[in-house]
């Protein structure tokens, strides 16, 4: 009889209580909006509660099945925002009689379902860097598909990333972000040892070799495509930084950092010299408060109504349905960060960054305890992608950067990003119990995928 050595108990019935406060969270942050708006509780109140309650402890009872070893804190910290987010956006669709709300509650439901597929079907996370190049592939058709007559959905917003599929709209860019991810980490945990032969030197500083930086020069032309293309800043950036960050991570070279970030100077640079939309971008931010800008169109008079808005809400904020964030263009989607710091003020906007800081830590977390090199590039790069989505959106409301089009996860009105997100989330989720999960100590000893030395890369790889 074999004996385990244990790793980690599965935690499923901390998951539960934390899920029950996660819920309860989302119907009082409900219950409030129609209190203070003179709403009664009505069918609708009751049905959508029961909808969310219904689709996540169904996802806990797939979690007790197919991943029983998965952290117990990712799932509860995702129902939390995405409850939160619907209660914001069904007090913003009261004021100004819109149905985002709806269409959330129908595409938070297909996210759930999907995330809940992939943790049921995904035996294992391992499976997916057979398809490494397939990856590759799916991401450049899914990037090229705005771009496609007949199914694009032209300019929307300055951008041309929607595709159009009868009535719905779809943002394929969202989905590429995991494709890229599964194809960063396959590539990059094959040829590692490639990518560790050292090139020159320079004072402290090791150099690759200039036929390695081939995946970084093709990674970088591949989001200014996306920038003069699509005209999407936020998707390439997000982009790069997720391929920048990846490579660090696989190799500990901080020179890939330094490359990655010339690369991002001299292309910011160019973009701002030769795009008008880039330059137009950058001096909105810089001259914000400009009258001029102010009044213009596309100007800046979105960021200044966030910014005034969130000053309204001060230190504890107005209270559910007690401000005006209806006020604010893109209320329920781009500036949704700046609806929540109105009504919940800065106290609010605290403990939701705590909620991020949260999910992405322990997705970081999944990465250390898995024992694969793909598991935990994928990993890394996933929790990176929705902490610099997070970044760059929140830094554009708050006019710390250039703002962009990008969703903020979990919480904007968007289908394609909530789909996007979940199954982020049920990646994560397969990653961690794998981390988790107890392994026999009485058999031989299985292999583990460690990053070589510089020198070991050097005799194991043949020179060329």
């Amino acid at each position: 009889m074999s004996q385990l050595q244990t790793v980690a108990k599965p935690r499923r019935n901390t998951e539960l209580l934390l899920l029950i406060l996660a819920l309860g969270m989302s119907a009082l942050a409900n219950a409030l909006v129609n209190l203070n708006l003179g709403r009664t509780f009505d069918n609708d109140f009751f049905a959508q509660i029961a909808i969310l309650a219904g689709l996540s402890l169904a996802f806990h009872m797939v979690l007790r099945f197919k991943a029983k070893y998965a952290d117990p804190v990712i799932l509860p910290v995702v129902v939390a925002l995405n409850g939160l987010g619907l209660a914001v956006i069904h007090r913003l669709d009261i004021a100004t009689g819109d149905t985002a709300g709806q269409r959330q509650w129908m595409w938070t439901s297909l996210a759930v379902v999907a995330a809940i597929a992939v943790v049921w079907f995904l035996r294992d996370h391992r499976i997916l860097r057979r398809y490494t190049y397939i990856s590759l592939l799916a991401s450049v058709v899914l990037l090229i598909l705005p771009l496609v007559p007949g199914i694009s959905a032209g300019n929307v917003n300055g951008a041309t990333v929607w595709i159009a599929i009868g009535p719905f709209t779809f943002q394929p860019g969202e989905i590429a972000k995991i494709t890229l991810a599964i194809f960063f980490a396959g590539y990059l945990s094959s040829n590692r040892d490639l990518i560790l032969l050292a090139g020159k030197k320079i004072g402290p500083l090791q150099l690759p070799r200039v036929r390695d930086l081939a995946p970084m020069i093709v990674a970088w032309l591949a989001s200014v495509g996306v920038l003069v293309f699509q005209r999407d800043l936020g998707t390439s950036i997000l982009f790069f930084g997720l391929f920048m960050v990846m490579i660090y991570v696989a190799t500990s070279r901080i020179s890939w950092i330094l490359i990655g970030l010339a690369l991002i100077a001299v292309g910011g640079v160019a973009a701002y010299q030769i795009f008008p939309h880039v330059t137009q971008r950058i001096d909105v931010w810089v001259n914000a408060l400009d009258p001029e800008y102010i009044g213009a169109p596309f100007g800046s008079g979105q960021i200044v109504s966030g910014l005034f808005g969130m000053a309204n809400g001060g230190l504890l904020g107005t209270g559910f349905g007690q401000g005006a964030p209806y006020s604010i263009p893109l209320a329920n989607s781009d500036m949704i960060i700046a609806s929540i710091g109105e009504e919940l003020g800065l106290v609010g906007l605290f403990a939701i960054l705590c909620l991020y800081a949260l999910f992405i830590a322990r997705g970081f977390r999944a990465a250390l305890g898995t024992r694969d090199a793909f598991g935990k590039l994928l990993a890394v790069g996933l929790s990176f992608a929705v902490a610099l989505q997070c970044f760059v959106i929140i830094g554009g409301v708050t006019r710390l950067i250039p703002l962009t089009g990008l969703t903020t996860p979990f919480l904007a009105a968007g289908g394609s990003s909530l789909l996007s997100n979940w199954i982020i989330v049920a990646l994560i989720l397969k990653i961690s119990d794998a981390a988790r999960r107890p392994i026999d100590v009485t058999g031989p000893p299985a292999p583990v995928e460690t990053t070589p030395t510089i020198d070991q890369a050097q005799k194991e790889v043949p020179a060329p």
